[in-house]
């Protein structure tokens, strides 16, 4: 059994570096699992990188197995697919997902981690977070048969909700973009796609779901409402200030702005379903192939420091970049 563990670290805002870790010695109920691949969660894990996490939310804002606080230094992340080493024989020699941060193997209790399904992937199982928040957003919008539906910001989080929504009977969908290389990726999700120009001159839409995390976004996605529709919000935007222009037509026609995230379940869902069962539902809808296309890079483990300047800086295009650590 390794005696040691290395994981990234942000030592300061804009730098990261791998610290080596001892690994505690798993105690009854628990279980050691060995990392073969994780997922950067691009937005949320680069306003961590830059320093930008609300004081007021430094508490909210932790993740399930983070280490040190905010702004630094800490161990932050929550997409992470293994294999269990030591543990309970049901999940001895198991693919699970756990909602831990960048990190070679690691200790948790069994309950922390769910099963992947046979015929997932770890490179898409990475994506069960993220599938997860667009789980309990659809839950939030409600969406019924024959609504239109527009999805603006083509992120992990935007394409996850797309995918989602594609499989609602009679619902049409668009996903919205400044990007038009993200056309392609929309073609794979089975969506339509739109920039946002295009979207402007499209029918108004009963639901709009917005995840850009910009201002731009947030004031597009108002104005493809039909009457008494509603945005749900799921950006997140740090301490970023956002500005928003509710002149128009947002009091005549009653349009709506609802925040969603998944540190709760829905409330529509709340009596059903527990967090762990949410994230088991969210790896069951993984079995889809077509979350492979969000899947659009990867670096090896002592590369990540370098990997996430650079996409928290913008010079390395990704939806969900993806770290292997030699057999994932």
């Amino acid at each position: 059994m390794s005696t040691g563990a290395r994981a990234f670290w942000l030592v300061e805002p804009g730098r990261g570096e791998i610290r080596t870790s001892p690994l505690p010695e798993p105690g009854p109920g628990e279980v050691l699992v060995r990392t073969l691949r994780s997922g950067v969660s691009r937005g949320t894990e680069a306003i961590v990188f830059r320093g930008e996490v609300p004081a007021g939310q430094h508490a909210t804002m932790r993740a399930p197995h983070q280490d040190g606080d905010f702004p630094a230094p800490v161990k932050y992340g929550y997409l992470n697919v293994g294999v269990v080493e030591h543990g309970p024989p049901g999940l001895l020699g198991r693919t699970v997902f756990c909602l831990y941060p960048h990190q070679s193997c690691y200790v948790v209790p069994a309950e922390a981690v769910v099963v992947v399904p046979d015929g997932v992937p770890p490179s898409r199982a990475v994506l069960a977070g993220t599938v997860e928040t667009a789980i309990n957003a659809l839950w939030d919008a409600a969406p019924l048969l024959g609504d239109r539906v527009a999805v603006v910001g083509a992120g992990m989080v935007g394409c996850c909700v797309a995918r989602l929504l594609r499989r609602f009977p009679g619902v049409a969908v668009t996903l919205v973009d400044v990007d038009p290389g993200r056309a392609d990726v929309a073609a794979r999700l089975g969506v339509g796609f739109a920039l946002p120009e295009q979207a402007a001159s499209t029918p108004a839409c009963d639901i709009v779901v917005h995840a850009s995390a910009t201002s731009a976004g947030l004031q597009l996605s108002l104005g493809l409402l039909a009457a008494e529709g509603t945005v749900i919000e799921l950006s997140w935007y740090g301490d970023a200030e956002v500005r928003l222009s509710l002149g128009g037509s947002f009091h005549s026609a009653r349009l709506g702005i609802r925040a969603s995230q998944v540190g709760t379940v829905a409330a529509a869902r709340r009596a059903r379903y527990t967090p762990p069962e949410r994230l088991a539902l969210a790896l069951e809808l993984l079995r889809d192939p077509a979350f492979d296309a969000l899947v659009t890079g990867a670096s090896c483990f002592d590369e990540l420091p370098e990997v996430m300047a650079r996409l928290a800086g913008g010079e390395l295009a990704a939806i969900c970049h993806t770290i292997t650590y030699g057999s994932g």
